[in-house]
């Protein structure tokens, strides 16, 4: 790769996040152009960029998709060149480790925490999302160490949308002789959970505390059905992808089985809620984290 760009637009919190919502409904959106959002720096926590990353020297469509994400009041948005490397792997590099409830989560640039009772988790910057840096995957973290603290049992657990695999990886660290399944629409997934499996000591495949491994949109996937019902089924995802498969999780988690939602602004919590109320899922916990929101339901059992 001859170099990597990426475009950039300053402008207040509520019009990037507006944005990253606007992004997130767009279903033709480029799989090359790689959208994120943050502040700019801590002492100005209202000032945010919007960041497009390309494998590629920007064109003016380019430009126009990423200031129609903001509607009639763009800002400008301005190309800028980064060295030739995996874009998305640098944006990742020297992140500090996380710890959320007994988990402490960290690229290889760090050094393991050793101390008793610590789940020390390895996730180098990769190919994938989800490296724990991110409000909602910590959330989930900390939901799900709650959860096995109030004596949840999970026996078959599915990731859905697993990224680099960190979640299925926790959920198999609290529950280690249960039977689970990761899954992602993302195929480049695939050989990333397989590395990080390896680096973490989790062992690929069907029997219990392994870790089996799909490509596929939703629960569209034989292997992930056939295995299922889950008694615990994590989804760290969108909230409209969230709604739209309301159905298909109930279809998938027992009555008194477990589901952890994450990827939802606090916002679009109530319409979240309604989604899986309506298919027989009531609410057990919740935690907010800055603006993001992490549920944690339970399949009503109706008798």
């Amino acid at each position: 790769m001859a170099g990597s760009w990426k475009l950039v637009a300053r402008a207040p919190k509520p019009a990037v996040h507006a944005a990253l919502l606007a992004h997130d409904e767009i279903e033709d959106w480029p799989s090359e152009i790689v959208v994120s959002g943050h502040e700019i720096a801590e002492d100005q926590p209202h000032a945010w960029v919007l960041e497009a990353w390309l494998p590629r020297r920007p064109r003016k469509a380019d430009r126009d998709a990423v200031a129609a994400l903001f509607g009639r009041e763009a800002p400008e948005v301005v190309a800028e060149a980064v060295p030739a490397t995996d874009w998305l792997t640098e944006s990742q590099k020297g992140v500090a480790p996380i710890r959320a409830g007994r988990f402490h989560v960290r690229t290889p640039d760090h050094p393991a925490d050793r101390d008793a009772g610590v789940i020390d988790l390895e996730i180098p910057a990769s190919q994938a999302f989800g490296t724990g840096q991110h409000a909602t995957t910590a959330g989930c973290l900390a939901m799900l160490n709650a959860m096995k603290r109030r004596g949840v049992i999970a026996r078959n657990i599915a990731d859905i949308g697993t990224g680099t695999g960190l979640l299925a990886f926790a959920a198999l660290a609290l529950w280690p002789r249960a039977y689970a399944m990761a899954s992602d629409i993302d195929p480049v997934c695939g050989p990333v959970v397989a590395g990080n499996a390896r680096r973490n000591g989790v062992r690929l495949g069907a029997g219990p505390g392994q870790l089996a491994v799909a490509i596929a949109a939703g629960m569209d996937d034989r292997l992930l059905r056939e295995c299922g019902p889950y008694d615990l089924l994590i989804a760290n995802i969108l909230a409209g992808p969230l709604i739209a498969l309301a159905p298909e999780f109930a279809d998938a988690v027992p009555p008194r089985g477990h589901l952890v939602l994450a990827g939802l602004l606090e916002s679009q919590e109530r319409a979240v809620l309604a989604a899986y109320r309506a298919v027989g899922f009531a609410l057990a916990g919740r935690i907010v984290d800055g603006d993001w929101s992490i549920l944690w339901l339970r399949r009503r059992f109706v008798g």
